[in-house]
Parts: structure tokens; sequence; C-alpha cells
């Protein structure tokens, strides 16, 4: 029975990392490629010792011993990218779940189920995201401030505090060493799914969970869906129940594409992150622009605030595909106001700098020339005053007050 190696190795750079981390065991299986296990079920002819096993798994959640039992309880082809990402993360564990939001709500039940129903959060955050906590859909009951008044709206029963950075879809960015310092006690979740390990570490920053939407970078080709948590182990085995008894798995095959996808994780990020950079700096010269957001640690996202109608940018793209979701080989655009984050209210979307007027640019692997070319098309010929441009800074003193800074690219 085939079965992923968890042991870590010695200290390697992220490149190599995310090329053979969790897949050490390969050569002596005789093996080139992962292994795609696709059983539901597996054959036991010792029921004492599966008892015993279940036992176990219901009183910590840790991984079995042994050949698999059930897929909802664990899957080798799975924990092969479990393994991979936690090592990409730093992090003891990981455990991945059918999608981001299957992540975070599993986060958010652990957390309930210790009396501890309350989160702190700081705008703007994932759209879907800003639903799950605004409505109370899972009992939660949500406060919302900005990074500098984390610490003033901390309770007895605050189990979480999350954030987003850079943040969906602003790329506002905040100071992880001053917001864990502001939690205290509490655990804090960063959505790490826009800069991923190769730009950002939350953990090495104070920070216990690490949220990612597989789907996005870690997949990298616009064709899986997932999503995962990077923890200690202590955390990851009340995760893993949670996973059990709700039945939000991520299939083997979705499994087999994210490993896949780790292995180009640090070559397409960087690629792409230097394209971005270099559209930031050719939108914020541009007078059709009245507002670039490019964030201080880089990456592939660049946001921006059209002076016309934003919807024609859309309608008008052809290169580019207009679609929701980020992350992917090839460049897509869209309308957070009417898209993603049209779930939430829109004062609350106004309040955390989603105006009517921003555009999200999701950058890919084409050329920049290819790119620049199309983007300038749909933006239209007519040109207007200068505009005024602006840059988040992770670094900043004052993370709150990030949004706004001179963008000089």
């Amino acid at each position: 029975m085939e079965k992923a190696a968890f042991a870590a190795p010695v200290s390697r750079a992220l490149a190599t990392e995310a090329v053979h981390a969790g897949r050490e065991d390969l050569a002596q299986l005789g093996l080139h490629a992962p292994p795609l296990d696709l059983s539901t079920t597996y054959p036991s002819y010792d029921a004492a010792a599966e008892a015993e096993r279940i036992d176990a798994f219901a009183a910590s959640g840790g991984r079995l011993e042994g050949p698999p039992v059930y897929a909802r309880l664990d899957n080798p082809t799975t924990a092969r990218f479990e393994t991979a990402l936690a090592r990409l993360e730093g992090a003891e564990s990981a455990v991945a779940f059918a999608s981001g939001m299957a992540a975070l709500t599993a986060v958010l039940l652990v957390r309930a189920s210790m009396g501890l129903r309350h989160v702190v959060a700081v705008r703007p955050l994932y759209g879907c995201s800003d639903h799950l906590l605004a409505a109370g859909l899972l009992g939660t009951e949500v406060t919302w401030t900005d990074p500098a008044g984390i610490a003033s709206e901390i309770r007895p029963d605050t189990g979480l505090v999350v954030v987003e950075t850079p943040a969906n879809p602003t790329l506002a960015e905040v100071d992880l060493d001053a917001v864990r310092h502001a939690c205290g006690s509490v655990p804090l979740l960063v959505d790490n799914t826009f800069a991923t390990p190769v730009l950002q570490r939350p953990l090495e920053h104070g920070a216990r969970i690490v949220l990612h939407s597989a789907t996005k970078y870690l997949g990298g080709h616009g064709d899986v869906m997932g999503g995962v948590v990077a923890c200690d182990e202590e955390f990851a085995g009340r995760l893993r129940q949670v996973r059990f008894a709700t039945g939000g798995v991520l299939h083997p095959m979705a499994g087999y594409l994210l490993l896949r996808g780790l292995s180009t994780l640090p070559v397409r990020v960087r690629a792409a992150s230097a394209t971005a950079a270099e559209l930031a700096s050719r939108l914020a010269t541009d007078p059709r622009i009245t507002r670039v957001h490019y964030p201080r640690i880089g990456g592939a996202m660049v946001s921006f605030e059209v002076l016309g109608d934003p919807r024609r940018v859309i309608a008008g793209v052809r290169l580019i595909t207009p679609a929701v979701s980020l992350g992917s080989v090839d460049t897509l655009i869209q309308h957070p106001a009417s898209i993603s984050h049209r779930i939430v209210a829109e004062t609350d979307r106004k309040a955390a700098g989603v105006g009517e007027r921003l555009l999200r640019l999701s950058v890919g692997l084409e050329d920049i020339e290819d790119l620049w070319l199309d983007l300038d098309a749909a933006l239209g010929a007519s040109r207007v005053a200068s505009p005024v441009v602006s840059r988040t800074d992770s670094r900043s003193a004052a993370p709150a007050e990030s949004v706004g800074d001179t963008f000089t690219a």
C-alpha cells in the first residue's frame, strides 16, 4: 500500500521544497511521478485493530497509522499535497478541504466548538469570507475593525482574529508583527492566498493559522478547486475531525493536481509578479487611471480605479479573460463591486475601499507587451489629467493607513 512520507528533511530552499516535498519516498517505491489513489474505501480483515484506530482518530484527529480506512478520513494522494504545503509554509501540518470556503468554515467550527464564537476581523476580506462572518451562518459573531483597533475588540469569547494581506481586492497590507502582538493569546488567521509562501510566510510573524484558497496560485492553472489550512498538529487534528464529520474533503484528483501545481509555484509567482509590477508602473502614469494599488510585498495582482466606466474595460478585453478567480497562468480581470464582493453590503464595500470604479487584474504568464496592448485598447484612447496613485505598504508603522501611500514605480 502506497503511503506518503511525512518525515521532514533537512532545511532546503523554497524552490527545492516545491519540487520535492511530499515526494521523498517515490524512488524507493520505484516511481517517478506521485501515484493517484482514487479509492473511496480500503480492505481490512482485522475489525478489532480498525476499531482501535478509529478510536485514536476520535480522540486526537491524528493521521491513522497503517493503510487508509475510508476516503473521508484520509487519502494518500491528498496527504502528499498537505505535506508539501506544510513544508512550504513552515508549518507542522496542513489539512486540505474541498474549497477555500470549506477550509475557513472548518476553522470557525473548531473555535465555535470550544465556546469561542466571537471573531475580530479586518476588512477588506474576500467577499464570501466577509459574508460568512457577517451573516452569522455558523453561529459566529464578528466585530470589524482596523488593525490598530484589534486589541481593544478582543473579548473572553474571541476565538480568532482574521486578516487577509495583501487583501482582496484592494491589495491593502497589514503589519503582521504588529497584528500578532495585538492578538495577545487569541490565534491569528492569515489568508495568504494572494502572497503564497513564495512572498510571505505568516507563521514566521507569529500567526497560528494560514489559509489558502488552493484554487488560485497553488493549483495555478484554473482547473482545480480546493482549500488548505497550515497550522500546528494539535489544531490540524481538530480540523481533520471537522472534515470527517462534515464531509468537506478534497478529491484525490484535486490533491494530485495541487501537488503538481506546487512544483512550479515559485517560478510562476515570480514571473507573473515581474509582469504585474511593470503593468502597475505603466498604469500609474496613464491618465485614464485615477489610482493604482500594488502591494509593497509584490505579487501578481494589480488593482486600479478607472476614470471612465469599468464595465466597458471588462467588455473591451480580448486577450485578457473577464472572469472571477485568480492565480492562473492566463490573465484575468474582474469588477469586484459587481461580482466577487457583490455579496458584501454596499456601504461596507465602499468603506473597505471597494468602489464602483475599481478593477482587479490577476496577471498571468503572457508577454508583457501583448497584455499591455490589450489593456490599452480596452481602456480606450481618451487622455485626461494626471492620476493620483497609491501603493499599499506592509512595512508601514501604521498599517491601517497603508492604502494611499504614494506609488513611485
